[in-house]
Order: C-alpha cells, then sequence, then structure tokens
C-alpha cells in the first residue's frame, strides 16, 4: 500500500473514530465508578430497605479480595479450594458512602435464588453441593450494624435447587420454581413436599434451556411461567396449568441461552399485564460452545391476560444475552449488560455490549428502543443491575471464569458503577420533586397522602409510582414489579409544596405484601425514593 493510500486509510479510520466517540458523548446518560474494588464479584444483588445492598457471590470460588473479620472464618473440608476460608463472599454495600462491609456465608451460593418477604428480610435459596438445599436469611440493617446472613437449621428445601426461580406471592409467601433437574416447585414458609410442574421438563431441549425461568405474578393471582421458548399461566393454588401461550420465535430465552424478561408496570384498574422478553442466543451456541455465534435481537411482547394473547414482536438495535431488564420509575425499562455473541457458562461469550438501551412501552412499534451512552466496562457471565432509591442503576459483577481471573480478555470484575439515566440529568434538576411526607405503612385500598415540593411550578400529573426490589441474578430479575398508584392532581400546600392524594394497591396479587421504594415522578423526573411497607 503507497503513503497516499495509508494517509487516506489512516484519516478514514481517525474521522470514524471522532464521529464514533462525538455521537456516544451526545447519547443520554451518565456512568460513574463508585468502588474499584468491591472485594467479591457479585453473581447476586438486591437492595434493601436500608438503602444497603447485598452482593453475594458462590463460596467455592477461592480467594476473594475481601477478608472476612477475624475470628469469622469458614471451615470446609469438602472445598477443593480452601479448606479453612478467611475470605468474604458477600458483602453489604453503601451506595451514599460507598463503604463496604464483609458479610459470612456458610453454604456454597452458586447459581441460587433469592426473595424479600413482607418484613424486609431476604430469602436465600439453594445453590450446588452443600448448599443444594439450604435456605438462608438476611434481616438488613444500617452499614454500621450487625446483620449478617443466617443459615436455617430447622428447615430446608424439599428438593434441591440449582438455578431455580423465586416469586413471593399475594399472601406473602414464596414460590420456588425449577432448577437444574428439578421440573417442581415448592413454597416457603413449607408446604407438604412438592409439586410436580410438567411444563419445565416438557421445554427441555437438549442444552437444557428450562432453567431460571421468568416468573411474574399476574395481578389475577396466576403465575407467568416462561421457560425456553414458551409460556404457561398458572394456579398455583389448585397446582393447574389455565393457559398455554403461544411459543415465542427466535430461540431459546432462558439458561444458558438467556436473554431477560419484565413485566411492565401495572397501573388503571390493575387487570391488564404485558410481559416483555428480549434477546438470547442461538440453539447450539452452548453445547458446540461457540463463543461468536451472534445472540439475537428480537424481543416478544404479550398481554399475558389477555383472552387471545399473541406475541408481538420487535428488535432491539443490538444482538444481546445476559443483558438486565431493570424497571426504571417512570415505568420505561433499562436494557443493559450482556454480550452480542456466544451464550452463557464460563468462558462462553464474546463482543461485549457496552450500550445501554431504554425500552419505552409507550411508543409505537419500531420508535420503543433508545440507545444511550454505552460504559467502558465489559458486563459478561454473572453481572447484576439494580435500581437504587436514587434512580441511579447500579452495576456490579461479572465473572465468566470458573475462578476469579484478572488476566483474562474479560477478566473478573470488582468494580461497582452506577448508571445515571437522563431523567438525572442537570437540566432536569428543576423538575426533580422532594417526597417531604408519605406514611411509613399503608394498608390495601387505604387512600393516603404524599408531600411534594418541587421547584418550578408543577404541571399535570405528578405520578406516585411503588416499585419493590427484586433479587437479581443471570439476567433476570426475579420478582420485579412496578405499580403505579391511583392519584389526584396535586395541590398546592404552601411554601411550595404540594399535596398529592393516592390509592393503594387493592390486594397482594397486584403488590405482595412487603417493602416499596415510593418514587413521586414529575414529567418523567423521578424523586429519591422513600420507603413504604404495604399490607393489609
Amino acid at each position: 500500500m503507497d503513503s497516499s493510500v495509508s494517509q487516506q486509510w489512516l484519516l478514514l479510520l481517525l474521522t470514524s473514530t471522532a464521529v464514533i466517540v462525538f455521537a456516544s458523548a451526545d447519547l443520554p446518560g451518565t456512568w460513574e465508578l463508585l468502588v474499584e474494588n468491591a472485594g467479591v464479584s457479585s453473581m447476586h444483588t438486591a437492595v434493601t430497605r436500608f438503602n444497603t445492598v447485598v452482593l453475594l457471590d458462590r463460596t467455592n470460588i477461592g480467594p476473594s479480595r475481601k477478608m472476612l473479620r477475624k475470628g469469622h472464618c469458614r471451615s470446609d473440608p469438602n472445598d477443593a479450594v480452601l479448606k479453612h476460608d478467611c475470605y468474604a463472599h458477600s458483602v453489604l454495600f453503601d451506595p451514599q458512602t460507598n463503604q463496604i462491609r464483609p458479610l459470612m456465608i456458610n453454604t456454597d451460593t452458586w447459581c441460587s435464588s433469592g426473595q424479600f418477604l413482607p418484613d424486609g428480610s431476604l430469602l436465600q435459596t439453594g445453590g450446588d453441593l452443600d448448599g443444594f438445599k439450604k435456605i438462608r436469611k438476611f434481616d438488613p440493617c444500617e452499614l454500621n450494624g450487625s446483620c449478617d446472613w443466617v443459615e436455617l437449621a430447622d428447615v430446608e428445601l424439599s428438593e434441591g435447587r440449582w438455578y431455580a426461580t423465586n416469586q413471593i406471592l399475594s399472601d406473602g409467601s414464596v414460590i420456588i420454581v425449577g432448577g437444574r433437574a428439578a421440573n417442581t416447585v415448592e413454597y416457603y414458609p413449607p408446604r407438604t413436599g412438592v409439586v410436580s410442574l410438567n411444563f419445565l421438563a416438557d421445554v427441555e431441549d437438549t442444552q437444557m434451556d428450562n432453567l431460571y425461568p421468568y416468573v411474574h405474578l399476574l395481578p389475577n393471582g396466576y403465575l407467568f411461567i416462561f421457560a425456553n421458548n414458551k409460556a404457561v399461566s398458572y394456579d398455583h393454588v389448585v397446582d393447574k396449568i389455565v393457559r398455554e401461550y403461544p411459543q415465542l420465535d427466535g430461540g431459546p430465552r432462558n439458561y444458558p441461552s438467556a436473554g431477560s424478561s419484565a413485566m411492565l408496570a401495572l397501573d388503571g384498574d390493575y387487570s391488564t399485564a404485558v410481559i416483555v422478553v428480549c434477546g438470547g442466543a442461538q440453539y447450539g451456541a452452548f453445547i458446540e460452545r461457540s463463543t461468536d455465534t451472534p445472540a439475537h435481537g428480537s424481543c416478544g411482547r404479550i398481554v399475558a391476560t389477555s383472552p387471545d394473547p399473541v406475541w408481538q414482536m420487535e428488535d432491539m438495535p443490538f444482538g444481546r444475552i445476559m443483558g438486565d431488564m431493570v424497571m426504571l420509575p417512570t415505568s420505561d425499562i433499562l436494557i443493559i449488560n450482556g454480550a452480542q455473541a456466544g451464550t452463557q457458562g464460563f468462558d462462553q461469550a464474546s463482543n461485549p455490549c457496552l450500550y445501554p438501551l431504554l425500552y419505552r412501552p409507550d411508543q409505537p412499534v419500531g420508535l420503543r428502543f433508545m440507545t444511550l451512552n454505552p460504559g467502558t466496562v465489559p458486563r459478561m457471565y454473572h453481572s447484576t443491575a439494580n435500581l437504587l432509591p436514587d434512580g441511579r442503576v447500579l452495576l456490579a459483577g461479572s465473572n465468566p471464569h470458573y475462578f476469579y481471573n484478572f488476566n483474562a480478555e474479560f477478566p473478573t470484575e470488582l468494580r461497582l458503577e452506577a448508571f445515571s439515566p437522563e431523567y438525572l440529568g442537570p437540566d432536569r434538576a428543576n423538575l426533580r420533586p422532594v417526597i417531604d411526607g408519605v406514611p411509613e405503612t399503608v394498608r390495601y385500598g387505604e387512600r393516603f397522602d404524599v408531600l411534594v415540593s418541587v421547584s418550578l411550578p408543577v404541571v399535570g400529573i405528578v405520578e406516585v409510582n411503588l416499585g419493590n426490589a427484586p433479587f437479581a441474578t443471570h439476567s433476570f430479575s426475579q420478582g420485579q414489579r412496578l405499580v403505579k398508584l391511583a392519584v389526584t392532581p396535586s395541590v398546592p400546600d404552601g411554601d411550595g409544596r404540594y399535596r398529592i392524594s393516592c390509592t393503594a394497591p387493592p390486594n397482594g396479587m397486584v403488590a405482595p405484601p412487603g417493602y416499596y421504594m415510593a418514587f413521586a415522578v414529575n414529567q418523567g423526573v423521578p424523586s429519591v425514593a422513600r420507603w413504604i411497607h404495604l399490607g393489609s
């Protein structure tokens, strides 16, 4: 190649790079590095009502980068790596101060499941090896408190659960669905034995694709259960499948081919529930250990409560596997993390998808996806994303290796980041409401007032939306839910404050009992949440 051609190629390359950088800088959203070293790579993440965050890895991972308190080591003669383990495999993180405290977990939590109970404690179930049938609890506290993991000695799972899904029910109990070689369901508090769910066996293929099923509690009390490429409506009260939905085109969607899923915000009379399933790996990528097989970019959307439900298809700007779908306070969904090729599994993906997407459900097909400002840290297998009470989204984890490996192409990731959606931009600060008053406890169907203050005069309806804290793992937020309350127009209440009259959800099918983040949303800009307890 002569010098003039070389110069032309160089100029083209520099111009193209400049365009990409410029375009990225103009995209919505901002990134923030919170902690350089969290000590553990979080495979499971949950936000507590104390505004702290539980980060949880697996125990047989070898040395982490955070030590347990002196005298609190774990002894396991069957651990192949550390029989006397003084490293933390779970930590408590405060995103306001960025401080971290080690927690002690005794049994293996590898690819386990979880859900918050009505009293605000975190139920954590299953795992591998000595954790296969374990039930654990974490009763949260402030960062400087003494709360820690408790392994329940008087009760265990009826069947071992590895890659299962938990979902809180209308009465506050939790159903535990599936798991590897576990085509059953069971409950916490325990009921008699396990209940067969043959649907899970029917959809299993030669590479499984039925693990970590997507489970959503519908407002009619039934469960929408999606595995591989099929879904059913399940009446857990009488153990009966009451509906089979049409097959979703586009290949398998669950582990190890996982895309992600979310239920859209519930509103109005709460009779309608819409489910979205996005992304996934091509069938065979897992078996062949193909890291460069392009991921699917299709999304299916279905009105699960319709008498004649059909999948409405649309495409994301990027193919994506292992993307997390985070329900924002505005009822939009942030799709973040993952890769554009390969599949789930150790060292089985490539081409990280650094661009988040905003899914705007109220827009018409073809206009629902907005590409956002890209990050720089690949978040691949075993990464998580969780909504924080201040409206940011916490990004943690990414460890596509059997042990910690900091020298690989996609190394074990200990950094914690926050992504701020466009609604937190400085140009919208004057629209951001502040909640000055809200009840700490609300009963189903109760009318109550919320007091807010806003810098600029309020124009239009200020929404009050309740978002729970899900248990995020393996690109699915177990139990995730946003409920938009019925509100009256805000009324001036003096000193720049406004009073909003709200009506609580009617029952536990719409919003299971427990703690919720209450957000006031003014012209698409959410407040910092206040925690309220909802129940009978």
